[in-house]
């Protein structure tokens, strides 16, 4: 049952007035409708002396589905380690192997053992080869539970299968078809199976799949894959096309989610995720380096103010106009990095490759606009057309540059391998300023002296 967000804080208020009070057996009458995401964040706000005791008292179902919605971090991991490895074992027979495999591969190699060593041989067996593959890769993210048949069976006879099969296995929208050696051959969809001749083969149901993953590829281009091509589900395969396992699309939200979380914190300097959950302490030094890195770029920047010092003192507009140039190069060059970046992310490396072009041209009609604009500000506050002109150039050519660098700096990171999300900011910002300042104060010195 869906609760509103009052009615969460009462039932958070009324759980730890039971806890303090040392009625936590009563708790699972209060929670056990909750839905289990609620029911995480719900754990999540308590104190932590309270957070182990509670979770034991929950039904195994609901308190297994509640630990995988529970975020990842520090917060799960020592809730794990607190936990007996019986009862943790016991929580993950409920998950899937995906999910299962998320959970212990946050603890520790010491804690891994001990409950993989409580886990059935065969589960066991599962969740190791799953932990055995990189976390952000389609190996890491896939669930070995699906439904295969083999291509050569008749309607009838793949459908019993897919009973017996779909008994243990979570949300399949997707038969696929193997052959003996279990290389895929294709998927086949549920309603196809179910209208068909009973005793005719399935091999003229089977569809190619739109897409297959090796299970080294990157979780980022799986989520890019799935939402390309609107699919439910998606194969990992091995180099000889051997079926290992499918991603689902609910997997696939998280990724998106997390991906796109990581590359807004990347743009604003800030590198860790973790940030989200981090006390003032931490914010700062996670912070507090990448600020030094700016100081030390925007002094760079800055730095071209002192050359032309003498030039400033007789032409204090100057010093007014300075950083509106600036500033606006920045603005623009940050919305031709987004934009880059978004493609990138969307489209997939390289798919930005003809976006320079583009960003000049705009640039350039940009530059147009702003600078007349600023050109005739200059006039009005000074008088002299020449500096108008000056401060027209300065614009024009600071907005070409601020669209060529936020569209090939990205794209270049990108080419070299690099996540662009993570130093473009900072280059573009840098190089935007330096040339504002000096092309505005070059200019003024070649044209107003």
């Amino acid at each position: 049952m869906k609760k509103s967000a009052h009615q969460t804080e009462k039932l958070r208020e009324q759980i730890n007035l039971l806890a303090a009070s040392g009625k936590l057996r009563s708790i699972s009458d209060q929670v056990v409708e909750l839905h289990p995401s609620d029911l995480a964040d719900l754990i999540e706000s308590l104190d932590e002396k309270y957070r182990v005791e509670i979770l034991c008292t929950l039904p195994t179902t609901l308190a297994s589905e509640t630990l995988a919605e529970m975020d990842e971090g520090e917060g799960r991991s020592e809730l794990l380690v607190a936990l007996p490895a019986e009862k943790v074992a016991e929580f993950l027979k409920e998950l899937a192997d995906d999910d299962a495999t998320d959970l212990i591969g946050e603890l520790g190699p010491e804690d891994q053992r001990s409950i993989l060593a409580a886990l059935p041989v065969d589960e066991a067996g599962d969740i190791k080869r799953l932990l055995s593959y990189g976390e952000e890769t389609a190996g890491g993210l896939m669930t070995t539970e699906l439904v295969e048949v083999e291509g050569s069976l008749r309607a009838d006879e793949a459908i019993k299968q897919v009973r017996i099969q779909g008994r243990d296995v979570e949300d399949f929208y997707t038969v696929f078809v193997i052959d003996q050696k279990r290389r895929l051959l294709g998927t086949m969809r549920l309603d196809d199976l179910v209208v068909a001749d009973p005793a005719g083969s399935i091999e003229r149901l089977v569809e190619e799949p739109s897409v297959t993953v090796l299970p080294d590829v990157d979780q980022e281009e799986v989520g890019r894959l799935l939402g390309r091509y609107n699919l439910a589900a998606i194969p990992v395969v091995t180099d000889e096309g051997v079926l290992l396992g499918r991603i689902t699309f609910d997997d696939v939200i998280d990724v998106i989610e997390s991906e796109q979380t990581e590359d807004i914190l990347m743009l604003a300097g800030v590198p860790d995720e973790d940030e989200l959950r981090h006390n003032w302490i931490e914010s700062v030094s996670t912070r507090l380096p990448w600020l030094m890195l700016n100081l030390a770029t925007a002094a760079i920047a800055a730095s071209v103010i002192l050359v032309f010092k003498d030039l400033i003192e007789k032409e204090l507009t100057l010093a007014f106009i300075a950083p509106i140039i600036a500033a606006m190069g920045g603005s623009s060059g940050t919305q031709s990095l987004a934009v880059t970046i978004r493609r990138i992310t969307v489209q997939g490396s390289g798919s930005a490759r003809g976006f320079v072009a583009k960003e000049i041209l705009i640039g350039l009609v940009n530059g147009a606009v702003l600078g007349s604009g600023v050109a005739l500000l200059a006039f009005l506050i000074d008088g002299n057309v020449m500096l108008g002109v000056v401060v027209l150039l300065a614009m024009w050519g600071n907005q070409i540059v601020a669209g060529f660098a936020g569209a090939f700096i990205p794209t270049t990171l990108d080419r070299a391998g690099i996540d662009p999300s993570i130093a473009s900011s900072v280059f573009v910002h840098t190089l935007t300023d330096l040339l504002g300042f000096f092309l505005l104060l070059w200019l003024a010195s070649h044209l107003l002296l």
